[in-house]
């Protein structure tokens, strides 16, 4: 498939021109893989000697040399013998081959330069203007440390030289509130070796998860959808009825139990299918909404793992509405409607939506999808909803809307989906019994709102630079004193405060106020309760708030009341 105009078409394509210039300057480098990244793309390489970083300038500057020629970008398929025989002495590309169970393998070229390749380019080296090569970095082949050590050169690509502007721009800017950054210094969660893409979330990390889990749960009971649990791990057969085998085990991880195959789960739909399946429904009792914060494992190149926002294990709010054909309209818009209370909640306003449409490779024929589509197009349409087109980004098994926020730096990111499925109903002969008093097949969406905990985690905290809205922040108040002679009177306060729900921490450091201040500030805390003298002789409150504005002489009750409407 070819498309100009399409941002991960363009970055795959980069990745060839980045090979084809690293082949040309360093003869007898083996190729490996080159995937798109969320924000680039990467290649690793095996060099006869290791890249130093400037050659990077070298590869860049023959990367526009081979562009300006303008050649075309051509695919190919060819027997599995051929593509043997073309990369005979290379042992990488080799293994992959084998490992492709289709009869045929994808070649992509332009001039002299070919790649193994699946497709999905622009139509020559000349579309590929705006680019950048960002640095280099080792790995190991298929992310495993016994494998061959090699060299991965990473790099961005754009549609047009003011998109590449605006994002080295705003790198410099994101740069200072990166999400792992702050993870860090706020001391939320952590990464460590014994588990790569597997974070840890320490105590503050895991009550911003908890609040925000708690806020859209009642949401979610108010909206009458009923929370289950199902397994991490099912046997192997269902991921092969699902459909997930066939398109999706290269990222699934694999165990045996008792001499059988079980696969971890890397989406949370089979198990909601086996709990309706567990016994005959009627057309009455639709639509039945099943919700579970569901944890997934999915297995990702390790060159892609970037702090909470690729990550191999974490959790989706996921539902499932199983609803009749007629239904599908009201209960697409009902989510639309929903997903956009929750963002208003976290100050996302401004909701971008982008209809998916048939990927390439997907499950059934096209009378479904068209049905599928078509439904979203309508409930869409007559929502008044303004919506871009992703021709050919649908998940396998059906199209989808993806829901798009504006961060407090302009960032677009795809956090809510909703799915329409006809197809695994019909893998799993899902029935209703309708009114007529035959059974009927229902309808499936697939929906989630914030998507990964951990991606929004990662979001939230660049959204707001680190600086927690007061009902988010981990630690809401931490109460400090003048002098060492306030310390007993704050120790009432410091309990009262959290008898009344207020998450409150007590100084008793003993460093000087402004210390005890610029502590607190740097730990992102909202308000700062200071005891002085004069308050503890009042009986009062100084609150100072962490951008630096105080108020004077409060009484408990006047806290107490700013934090229930902040709450």
């Amino acid at each position: 498939m070819v498309d100009d105009n399409n941002i991960n078409y363009l970055r795959h394509s980069a990745s060839h021109l980045m090979a084809q210039a690293v082949l040309e300057l360093f003869p007898g480098t083996k190729l490996t893989i080159g995937p798109v990244t969320d924000e680039g793309f990467f290649y690793d390489f095996l060099p006869p000697e290791n890249f130093k970083e400037e050659d990077l300038k070298k590869i860049e500057n023959r990367m526009h040399e081979i562009a300006e020629k303008n050649l075309p970008i051509e695919f190919k398929e060819i027997s599995k013998e051929e593509a043997l025989k073309l990369y005979k002495d290379n042992k990488f590309k080799t293994e992959l081959i084998n490992g492709i169970e289709d009869e045929k393998v994808g070649i992509s070229s332009q001039g002299d330069f070919y790649d193994l390749c699946r497709g999905e380019h622009v139509s020559s080296t000349g579309k590929i203007k705006h680019f950048k090569l960002l640095g280099i970095s080792g790995a190991y082949w298929r992310a495993d440390k016994k494998n061959d050590a090699l060299q991965r050169i990473s790099g961005t690509a754009f549609l047009s030289g003011k998109d590449l502007r605006a994002w080295e721009k705003q790198k410099v800017e994101a740069a200072k509130y990166d999400h792992r950054k702050l993870g860090k210094e706020l001391d939320l969660f952590s990464f460590h070796e014994e588990g790569p893409g597997f974070p840890f979330f320490h105590p503050k990390g895991q009550k911003v998860i908890q609040l925000f889990t708690d806020y859209l749960r009642k949401e979610l009971e108010n909206a009458e959808y009923k929370e289950i649990q199902t397994p991490i791990a099912l046997n192997d057969r269902l991921w092969r009825q699902s459909g997930h085998y066939a398109h999706y085990k290269d990222n699934m991880y694999f165990l045996k139990i008792d001499e059988h195959n079980y696969a971890m789960r890397p989406m949370n739909c089979p198990g909601g299918i086996l709990i309706y399946k567990n016994r005959p429904h009627s057309y009455r009792e639709l639509p039945i909404k099943m919700g579970e914060f569901g944890k997934v494992h999915r297995h990702e190149l390790s060159g892609v793992l970037h702090g909470l926002f690729r990550v191999r294990a974490f959790t989706i709010d996921d539902a499932h509405i199983f609803c009749t054909p007629n239904q599908i309209e009201e209960e697409v818009l009902g989510v639309l409607n929903f997903a956009k209370k929750i963002y208003k909640k976290f100050g996302f306003e401004n909701v971008v939506t982008v209809l998916s449409t048939k990927p390439e490779k997907a499950m059934g024929g096209d009378e479904l999808w068209d049905k599928a589509t078509n439904a979203l197009h309508t409930a869409l349409k007559n929502a008044g909803e303004k919506y871009d087109i992703d021709e050919g980004g649908g998940a396998f098994y059906g199209p989808k809307i993806d829901l798009h926020i504006k961060d407090s730096m302009g960032r677009l990111w795809q956090l809510g989906t909703i799915q329409v499925d006809f197809f695994m109903p019909e893998n799993f002969d899902l029935t209703y019994v309708g009114s007529d008093g035959q059974k009927k097949r229902p309808v499936m969406i697939h929906r989630a709102i914030y998507g990964s905990f951990e991606r929004f985690f990662g979001v939230l905290l660049e959204h707001y630079k680190g600086k927690l809205p007061f009902w988010l922040a981990p630690v809401q108040a931490k109460v400090l004193t003048v002098t060492d002679d306030q310390k007993d009177h704050a120790q009432k306060i410091y309990k009262q405060l959290k008898e009344n729900n207020i998450r409150v921490e007590f100084d008793a450091s003993g460093d000087p106020l402004s210390q005890q201040i610029k502590t607190s500030q740097l730990e992102q805390i909202p308000w700062m309760v200071i005891i002085g003298k004069k308050e503890m002789e009042n009986n009062t409150i100084t609150l100072r708030y962490r951008e630096g504005k105080q108020e004077f002489g409060l009484s408990f009750e006047d806290v107490i009341k700013k934090a229930k409407e902040l709450s």
